[in-house]
C-alpha cells in the first residue's frame, strides 16, 4: 500500500502516521485513536485535537465533526492523561543575562583601513 487512504486523514496526517509506523487502517485500528495520536505527539510533531478526532472518525467511518461530545471528552481526557506521562520537553538552557557596559570616557580613535601608516601626505 503506497498511501494511507482513510476518511478524514489528509496528506499531512497520513505522512505523520506513516512516520510513526502506522501505515495501514489495520495498524491504526490495532493502536486505537488515542495511541495513534500519542505516537505522533511523542515523535515530536505538533498535532492538534483535530487529528485525534480525525483518527477516531476514520475508525468509525464517519466525519470527525459527527463524533458525539461525550466521546470527544473521553478522547481528550485519555490524551491528556497520556500526555501527562510524557517526559518534559528538552529545551536549550536559558542564556545568561545580558549586561551593557557604559563607558564614561571618550572612546579612543581607532585606526581605519585608510589611515596612512606614514602620516598624512599633502
Amino acid at each position: 500500500m503506497n498511501g494511507l487512504k482513510m476518511r478524514n486523514i489528509g496528506p499531512k496526517s497520513a505522512a505523520w502516521l506513516r512516520q510513526v509506523g502506522l501505515r495501514t487502517p489495520e495498524d491504526i485500528a490495532a493502536a486505537g485513536s488515542v495511541e495513534a495520536f500519542m505516537r505522533v505527539k511523542r515523535a515530536g510533531f505538533k498535532p492538534t485535537l483535530n487529528l485525534l478526532y480525525a483518527i477516531e472518525g476514520a475508525l468509525l467511518d464517519c466525519h470527525w465533526q459527527e463524533i458525539p461530545d461525550e466521546r470527544r471528552n473521553e478522547l481528550i481526557q485519555a490524551a491528556e492523561a497520556a500526555t501527562a506521562l510524557l517526559p518534559p520537553p528538552r529545551h536549550r538552557p536559558a542564556a545568561s543575562p545580558c549586561t551593557t557596559t557604559m563607558m564614561d570616557e571618550e572612546p579612543m580613535a581607532m585606526p581605519t583601513l585608510f589611515d596612512d601608516a606614514a602620516g598624512d601626505q599633502d
